[in-house]
C-alpha cells in the first residue's frame, strides 16, 4: 500500500476480508504492508565535515577524492550550493528542510541557549526526513556524526527522543557530539549503547569500522528484504578536527609533495584548477592574500614551514581517507546491483574549512576552545605523531584559508561565502542522463530535504505523529536535473544566513555580508561588539558581476544597501534569529538535565559513558571527591572516578595501590596528588579537596589548593597556579570504576583501566565557583578595555 502521505503515521485500514461466526466461512486478510511509491530509488546522503570548497579535487582542489569525482561524473556537480557556516546548525537544516534557526539550532548545540531560534530542540512540528521516509515504508539509517542531540540528553540515561532513534531512524552507528577521536572514541554509540570496539584492537579506526558497519547494513537490508528501499544518512567525522588517517595515507600524501611551495601557491593552483574545470565563474577573480591578518609564506621560519607542510600532509590524507571509505559504502551498492536506482547526494562539507586550529595549528584542538595558543616550535616534540592517537590535531589557518578558495573567511563565517559555500555532487544512474555537468543555480542545504522528496514522489506531511507540520522552508532542486534546465534561473530567490552574529542576506543576485569583527581563529576573549545588531559593519556585492565578494558597494548603493538590511531583519523575525548574539556567556548558560541545578552526585557502582552536561561540572569552582573503596589484597589499581582523557581532564585512581588525584592541562601538564604508601587490604575513605582561588576579575582557570586525604590523614598538598577554564575533552566522559576513551595520564595506567577493587561510594560534591551568567558578562564588557585580564594560560609545552 502507498500511502496518500499527508498525515504520517496513517490510520489503519478497514479490514478487507469477511468475519462471520464460524472461521471456515469467514475470509482472512492481512493490513497492507506500507510501501513507497513503485520503484523508489535508495537514497545514500553523504555529508563530510569542515572542508572548504576548493579542497577536494571535485571542486578544483589538489586533494584527490575520486569518490566524489565519481559522483560528479556519473551525474552533477552543484557549485553555488551552500550551508550555514557551523556544524550542527547545517545538519539540522539538512534532515529537516528547514532553516537552522527554525530547528533550534542557530548554534551548535554546546552553545544552546533558552530562545526558541538556540536551544538545540529539533520541534515535533519539523520532522525529519528520515521519519518521513519510513513512515513511507523506508529502511533509514544514520552513521557518523551526531551534533543534534540536546547537550543535557547526551548520556545513556537518554531521554532519546531527539536521539537518531527518535528522529526516525532504525539504525544509528555514530557519535554524539561535535567530534571525536577516530582512533578511541570515547562518545560512539551503536543506537543508544556505548561501545568501545577500538580495545584490544591496535591499529582500529572510526572511519573504516563506519564503512564495514554501513556495507554490512546495506547487504542484510538488500537480501533480506530487496523490494524495501533505504535511506542512509552518512556522516564521516573527516575532515574535522582531530585528523586522523592511517599512517598509509599519510604516505601516499606525502610522496606527491602537493604543499611544499605554501599556501599562496596552493592558491593559486587551485583558482587555476577550478577555471579549467569551470567550477567557478569565469569572471571570479581570486582575492589578495590577507596578508594583514596572515602571513605570507615568505615570512615563516624554516620550522614553521616544516611544521605547516606536516598539518596539510595529514589533513589532505584525512580526506583522501575518508572520501576512500565513502567509496567502498558506494561500492557495496554497485556489486549489489543497487547503484542504478540510488541517489547520491554527496555534500563536500557541512560549513567552510575551519579556522579552529589558531594561526599555527595545534597538537590539541581542546586548546583551542581554551584560548591558548603554541607557537610552531612549541608544537615540534609532537611532529613525527601527527595525526596518530597522541594527537588531536589541527592545521595552521593559512592552509584553511586555502582550501576555501577561491572565496574569503572560513567557518563560523556565515556572512561571506568561504563560511557557506560547499560544493555538492548528485548522481542518479537511472535518471540524470546529463552525465558531468555543473549547475550554477543558488541553493541551501535546506534545499535537500525537498528535493529527495519531490524525486522520490512522496508529498510533504501536513501532519506527522498527530502533530501538525511546518511547512518546509526549502525549496526543490529537481528542476536542475534534465539538461534542457541547466541554465534556468534558481527557484531560490532569497536567503538569510547568521552564525555568532557573523550574517548576510541574499536575495535575487545581491547578497549583503557583514564585517567580521574578529577572526574566528582569535582566542575566545577577543573583544565583540556587545550590540550585535548595530556594531557591525554591513558590506554589499553584486554576486553576478563579483562572485569572490570583493567590491563593496555599500557606499554606492545606500538604497540597496538598507533594503537589503531591512530584508535580513524581516528574514530574522520570521526565522527566530533574535535575540542575536556573539558572546561566549553562551557557554556558562544554564540547561536542564541531570546536572542542572545538583551540588552533590553520588555513584555507587562503576558506570560509563556520561557526556559532560549530564555529569558533574568541576570547573572553576571549588569542589570535594569522597571515595569508599574496599581494596583487594595488593592494595588495588584503576579508575575510581574520572572525565576526559589524554587530552584535558582529570582522574581519581590507585596506581600501584597509591591514591592519586591528576587534572590533565591539555597534555602540556599533569599536576599530581598522589600517596606515599598504598592502601592495605579493606575498606577506605579517599578525598580530594580542592579550594578554588577566587581573587581577580577573570572568572575562569583560577588556580588553589588540593588536599588528598586517605582515611582521614593528609597524603599530599599542592597549590595549583592555573586551571582550565573553559572545558576539557569534550569526546571522552564521565566515568565512575573504569576510563573509557584514553587515559589521562597514559604512564600511570591504560584504558579502560578497571578498577581492581570494590566501590562502596563516590560522591561528587561541588562548591561555589567563579562563573556565572553575571559575571562573565561584566567580564566581556571590561574586555574592551586593553587593560582587562583575560584567562592565564601559563601552561609549559612538552614532550608527548
Amino acid at each position: 500500500m502507498t500511502l496518500p502521505g499527508l498525515q504520517l503515521p496513517a490510520p489503519t485500514p478497514p479490514f478487507s476480508g469477511a468475519v462471520l461466526p464460524n472461521a471456515v466461512d469467514s475470509t482472512p486478510a492481512w493490513p497492507p504492508q506500507v510501501m513507497p511509491p513503485a520503484g523508489a530509488p535508495n537514497v545514500l546522503l553523504v555529508l563530510t565535515d569542515d572542508v572548504g570548497f576548493g579542497a577536494p579535487s571535485t571542486f578544483g582542489g589538489v586533494i584527490p577524492t575520486p569518490t566524489l569525482d565519481e559522483v560528479a561524473n556519473q551525474g552533477l556537480r552543484y557549485t553555488t550550493f551552500h550551508t550555514t557556516a557551523l556544524c550542527s546548525p547545517t545538519r539540522a537544516a539538512l534532515l529537516t528542510g528547514r532553516n537552522h534557526h527554525q530547528v533550534g539550532f542557530g548554534n551548535i548545540s554546546e552553545l544552546s541557549s533558552g530562545y526558541p531560534g538556540y536551544n538545540s530542540i529539533i520541534p515535533r512540528e519539523t520532522a525529519t526526513v528520515a521519519a518521513i521516509l519510513k513512515q513511507n515504508g523506508y529502511s533509514t539509517a544514520w552513521f557518523g556524526k551526531d551534533h543534534n542531540v540536546p547537550p543535557w540528553e547526551a548520556s545513556t540515561a537518554g531521554p532519546f527522543t531527539n536521539w537518531p532513534s527518535g528522529q526516525g531512524f532504525d539504525y544509528f552507528y555514530g557519535f554524539v557530539g561535535g567530534d571525536t577521536s577516530q582512533w578511541q572514541p570515547g562518545n560512539l554509540f551503536r543506537n543508544t549503547t556505548p561501545i568501545h570496539p577500538y580495545l584490544g584492537q591496535p591499529g582500529w579506526n572510526l572511519n573504516t569500522a563506519m564503512a564495514d558497519d554501513a556495507v554490512e547494513y546495506i547487504r542484510h537490508n538488500t537480501e533480506i528484504a530487496p523490494n524495501r528501499p533505504w535511506f542512509i544518512h552518512y556522516a564521516p567525522g573527516g575532515t574535522h578536527a582531530p585528523h586522523h588517517p592511517t599512517r598509509e595515507w599519510v604516505d601516499r600524501i606525502e610522496a606527491m609533495h602537493l604543499f611544499d611551495d605554501g599556501w599562496e601557491k596552493l592558491r593559486e593552483r587551485i583558482y587555476a584548477n577550478q577555471k579549467r574545470l569551470g567550477v567557478i565563474p569565469a569572471n571570479a577573480v581570486l582575492p589578495p592574500w590577507p596578508s594583514d591578518i596572515l602571513k605570507p609564506w615568505a615570512q615563516l621560519t624554516d620550522v614553521e614551514k616544516k611544521l605547516f607542510i606536516r598539518q596539510a600532509n595529514v589533513y589532505a590524507a584525512y580526506l583522501a581517507y575518508t572520501d576512500h571509505e565513502i567509496g567502498r559504502v558506494i561500492d557495496e551498492v554497485k556489486r549489489l546491483g543497487q547503484l542504478d536506482n540510488t541517489i547520491v547526494i554527496y555534500i563536500s562539507g557541512d560549513n567552510g574549512s575551519s579556522a579552529e586550529g589558531s594561526v599555527n595549528g595545534t597538537p590539541n584542538e581542546v586548546m583551542y576552545f581554551n584560548g591558548i595558543a603554541l607557537e610552531a616550535e612549541q608544537q615540534m616534540p609532537w611532529y613525527d605523531a601527527w595525526g596518530t592517537d597522541q594527537t588531536y590535531n589541527h592545521m595552521a589557518v593559512g592552509w584553511t584559508w586555502a582550501f576555501g578558495t577561491p572565496y574569503r573567511w572560513t567557518k563560523q563565517v556565515a556572512s561571506h561565502f568561504g563560511g557557506t559555500r560547499n560544493g555538492m555532487a548528485i548522481s542518479w544512474p537511472t535518471k540524470i542522463k546529463d552525465k558531468g555537468r555543473i549547475r550554477t543555480q543558488f541553493h541551501h542545504v535546506i534545499d535537500v530535504t525537498p528535493t529527495l522528496l519531490d524525486l522520490i514522489g512522496i508529498p510533504q506531511p501536513n501532519q506527522v505523529d498527530g502533530i501538525a507540520q511546518r511547512p518546509m522552508d526549502g525549496v526543490s532542486m529537481a528542476y536542475t536535473l534534465p539538461a534542457a534546465n541547466a541554465a534556468l534561473p534558481s527557484n531560490r530567490k532569497t536567503q538569510y544566513f547568521e552564525i555568532l552574529g557573523n550574517r548576510a542576506i541574499y536575495n535575487d543576485g545581491w547578497i549583503a555580508s557583514t564585517t567580521p569583527p574578529v577572526p574566528p581563529w582569535a582566542s575566545v576573549a577577543a573583544p565583540r561588539p556587545a550590540d550585535v545588531m548595530n556594531g557591525y559593519s554591513w558590506e554589499l556585492y553584486n554576486v553576478a558581476a563579483d562572485p569572490t565578494q570583493l567590491t563593496n558597494l555599500a557606499e554606492v548603493e545606500p538604497a540597496k544597501m538598507q533594503a537589503m538590511e531591512e530584508l535580513f531583519t524581516i528574514e530574522g523575525v520570521k526565522n527566530q534569529v533574535f535575540p542575536l548574539s556573539n558572546s561566549i556567556a553562551a557557554m556558562v548558560t544554564e540547561r536542564p538535565g541531570p546536572a542542572a541545578g545538583r551540588k552533590q552526585f553520588v555513584y555507587t557502582g562503576p558506570s560509563c559513558c556520561t557526556q559532560a552536561n549530564a555529569a558533574p561540572n568541576i570547573l572553576n569552582r571549588s569542589f570535594r571527591i569522597t571515595a569508599d573503596v574496599t581494596a583487594p589484597a595488593d592494595g588495588g589499581s584503576g579508575v575510581l572516578v574520572t572525565q576526559g582523557g589524554r587530552f584535558a581532564g582529570w582522574g581519581l585512581y590507585l596506581k600501584d595501590g597509591k591514591p592519586t588525584f591528576t587534572i590533565n592541562l591539555f597534555n602540556l601538564e599533569r599536576p599530581k596528588w598522589q600517596a606515599k604508601a598504598p592502601l592495605t587490604p579493606g575498606k577506605h575513605t579517599i578525598v580530594f579537596d580542592f579550594a578554588l582561588d577566587q581573587k581577580g576579575a577573570v572568572p575562569f582557570g583560577h588556580g588553589g589548593t588540593g588536599v588528598l586525604t586517605v582515611d582521614g590523614q593528609e597524603a599530599a598538598r599542592a597549590v595549583l597556579p592555573h586551571s582550565a577554564p573553559f572545558t576539557f575533552a569534550w569526546d571522552e566522559t564521565f566515568d565512575v570504576g573504569m576510563d573509557t576513551g584514553t587515559p589521562v595520564d597514559d604512564a600511570d595506567y591504560k584504558a579502560p583501566g578497571t578498577f581492581t577493587g570494590q566501590i562502596g561510594k563516590i560522591t561528587v560534591d561541588l562548591g561555589d565557583g567563579t562563573v556565572s551568567l553575571a559575571s562573565v558578562t561584566e567580564w566581556l564588557k571590561a574586555l574592551s578595555s586593553r587593560d582587562a585580564e583575560r584567562p592565564a594560560a601559563g601552561v609549559a609545552p612538552a614532550k608527548p
